[in-house]
């Protein structure tokens, strides 16, 4: 399995946040990628892939004892 797909996924849903983020979402740009970045994550998972491989759980922040 090629970690290439997972990097294409991430790399593409990153862009599609960005776009969405920075012109909403009836913006041209945000529609196509949004959909490259499902189309992305789809080839990755007919390839095998976890789904927490593409979307990997953010990193957890320290505690503070009050």
């Amino acid at each position: 399995m090629s970690p290439s797909l997972i990097h294409a996924a991430r790399t593409a849903q990153l862009l599609a946040v960005r776009a969405l983020t920075a012109y909403g979402l009836a913006h041209p740009v945000t529609r196509l990628l949004l959909a490259a970045a499902s189309t992305a994550a789809a080839q990755a998972w007919d390839r095998g892939h976890a789904v927490h491989a593409v979307h990997p759980a953010p990193p957890q922040r320290a505690r503070r004892d009050r």
